[in-house]
């Protein structure tokens, strides 16, 4: 294909520039955690009612649109996260979160401003994608920081139905803005939600001989479950436990009843993933039976990893050199998405948008302190815009080679 359609994006994205950014100030400062982004979801259906693209809203919060032919012959899904964490903002900007320990420490305010500039610009296009017989989805969705995640709501209403390819970008403050990263291949682990609850008769800390020593048994717990699953497991699934929170007792004279340890299970490998439950609940039983404890695992399944198909690479590569970004390799992170989700039903790919100033700090994910550099929502909205465009030309050219 030409760049003709591309340079108009392009030009399209520009034009809403200085909108995109104020959007993303916006939805920055009012920020709203899973499944109770209803501001969120009714300013993003605002502006694509006033663009007159079509839209429906999900059960609950989120929402999908759709630009180009109704019954379209190849049709491809872009996808931004729309949620917040319940972290506390400390980045001292003006338009800081208002919402008390809440904020976009993910960039998931920078993917979705990033998907809307993506669409405005499309949906100039909608004749192109016509004559085409093509179309693109637009995924707003919620609860991507949720276990479970919001790629299931949207998989469950209908949304991947007719999808030929997805698509989406992630915020990384590794890369400098105006850089993108692809990866073939796997380029995020699995991740799921564990929790240990221990329970005992408790008793005085001068007699642990008298009752079970349920919070020495929770520290072993915390440090031998993660060691042993890793002499388990072939080490290059690289399986990982992390506790995000241990609690027991509430008096330092007193062994409690009750206690837990819950956080995180990463693996790099799927098959590895798919079978570790009962490897885990072998393993918390053989840790925590001399201590006389009652053990109880929840294991709640999450996301496989993302695995980014090579034609969809390819796609990435040539749309990020067609609106001027550069592609870098990357490697494959033990962070989690459900994005990954959506490659079940249909090849696709998720690249990774640099948002750190050139010479700037390298800030970490998740983290109070977290700032982009805005040129970040320019690069995505081209970046997301141009491989739709790409991808459809790509499968038009293939239709017509075998016509």
């Amino acid at each position: 294909m030409t760049l003709d359609p591309i340079t108009e994006l392009c030009r399209a994205v520009e034009a809403h520039g200085p909108d995109l950014v104020a959007v993303r100030r916006d939805l920055h400062q009012h920020p709203e955690l899973s499944r109770h982004e209803f501001r969120t979801t009714a300013v993003i259906a605002e502006r694509l009612a006033t663009a007159g693209i079509r839209y429906h809203r999900l059960d609950g919060t989120g929402l999908i649109a759709d630009i180009g032919a109704g019954e379209a012959a190849y049709r491809v899904a872009l996808r931004a996260d729309i949620d917040a964490l319940p972290v506390r903002e400390r980045t001292g900007l003006d338009f800081a979160s208002i919402s008390p320990e809440v904020c976009h420490a993910c960039g998931h305010d920078v993917h979705t401003s990033a998907l809307l500039g993506a669409a405005l610009a499309l949906a100039e296009q909608v004749e192109h994608l016509e004559a085409t017989g093509a179309a693109v989805r637009l995924f707003f969705q919620p609860a991507e920081e949720a276990i479970p995640g919001g790629a299931d709501d949207v998989i469950a209403q209908g949304g991947m139905e007719g999808v030929d390819a997805a698509y989406a970008v992630h915020c990384d403050p590794g890369l400098d803005v105006g850089q993108v990263g692809l990866r073939e291949g796997p380029l995020t682990a699995a991740c799921d939600r564990i929790k240990v609850s221990l329970k005992g008769h408790g008793g005085h800390t001068s007699r642990p001989h008298l009752t079970e020593d349920l919070t020495f048994a929770l520290a072993k717990v915390v440090t031998d479950v993660p060691t042993l699953l890793s002499r388990r497991v072939d080490p290059r699934a690289a399986a990982l436990i992390v506790w995000g929170q241990v609690h027991a007792g509430r008096a330092g004279n007193v062994i409690p009843s009750t206690g837990y340890a819950e956080g995180t299970l990463r693996v790099l490998d799927s098959e590895v993933w798919a079978g570790l439950r009962p490897l885990l609940e072998r393993i918390v039983d053989e840790v925590t039976e001399p201590f006389g404890v009652q053990a109880e695992l929840e294991h709640v399944p999450g996301v496989p990893p993302v695995v980014n198909t090579a034609d969809a690479i390819a796609d990435l590569r040539a749309a990020t050199a067609a609106v001027g970004l550069a592609a870098v390799p990357t490697g494959q992170s033990m962070g989690g998405e459900d994005f990954a989700w959506y490659l079940h039903h249909a090849p696709g790919a998720m690249a990774r948008l640099g948002t750190r100033t050139v010479g700037g700090r390298t800030y970490d994910l998740h983290q109070g302190d977290y700032i982009v550099d805005e040129r970040a929502i320019d690069a995505g909205a081209k970046l997301l815009g141009s491989v739709a465009l790409t991808a459809i030309a790509r499968h038009t050219a293939a239709d017509v080679a075998t016509s």
